[in-house]
């Protein structure tokens, strides 16, 4: 049971927060990175995509496993994913089934195979692009793949520049990673913003310029 005097105290503090611009969200933190988070990292998504009045949601998928969960979870909610897989030839095959992209766009959903915009070093002779994947990734690994999909998909014209979406991605496999942003296509970087932070985990792995990205953080059980 609450005092009356932290009764009070709480309601000083929402009422200096309503008058001082601030405003307070929750972040959930997981402790480990993966696929493990995936249906609460999508759930999370959700519940902040209905709160901010979003229909929008941006998802990595590399197989087809987390855009099915998703599709599943927000049948009725009026939600349309932008599902953006590896681009072609990125690995031997592509691992995104044809028959998923059809049967997600047949329930109004979009998948879009774009340019891998953080994997250009090779076109452009500059290692920019890993560089400023590598500053992404300070955060995790999922919030570098929230800024790549969402540039991708906006160049795409899968999301309208200055559009308000929710984007989710993860690390390895799965979601653990999802953000409030707004679209901006990558003529225009400085355009993007992250608004919010809904989740993310403590700490994934990154790796050096010279390295390659380390074994996936589990493996699916």
């Amino acid at each position: 049971m609450i005092s009356s005097s932290a009764f009070k105290e709480k309601e000083k503090g929402r009422e200096l927060a309503e008058t001082s611009g601030i405003i307070e969200e929750k972040i959930i933190y997981f402790e480990k990175p993966g696929q493990r988070n995936t249906g609460t990292t999508l759930d999370l998504a959700l519940a902040r995509a209905k709160s901010r009045g979003i229909d929008k949601i941006v998802l990595a998928s590399t197989t087809g496993e987390t855009a099915l969960i998703a599709a599943d979870l927000f049948f009725g909610s009026g939600i349309k994913l932008v599902v953006v897989p590896h681009q072609y030839g990125f690995r031997a095959g592509q691992r995104f089934p044809e028959a998923l992209v059809a049967d997600l766009e047949e329930k109004g959903h979009r998948v879009y195979f774009g340019t891998m915009l953080f994997h250009t070093d090779d076109l452009y002779g500059s290692r920019v692009p890993s560089i400023m994947a590598m500053l992404l990734r300070t955060f995790c690994q999922g919030m570098k793949v929230v800024h790549e999909i969402l540039l991708m998909a906006t160049n795409g014209g899968c999301v309208e520049a200055g559009e308000k979406v929710i984007v989710v991605a993860g690390t390895g496999r799965g979601a653990d990673t999802a953000v409030v942003a707004i679209a901006a296509p990558s003529s225009r970087l400085h355009e993007l913003h992250i608004t919010e932070i809904i989740c993310k985990p403590l700490e994934t792995l990154s790796w050096a310029l010279t390295g390659g990205p380390p074994p996936p953080p589990e493996t699916k059980a």
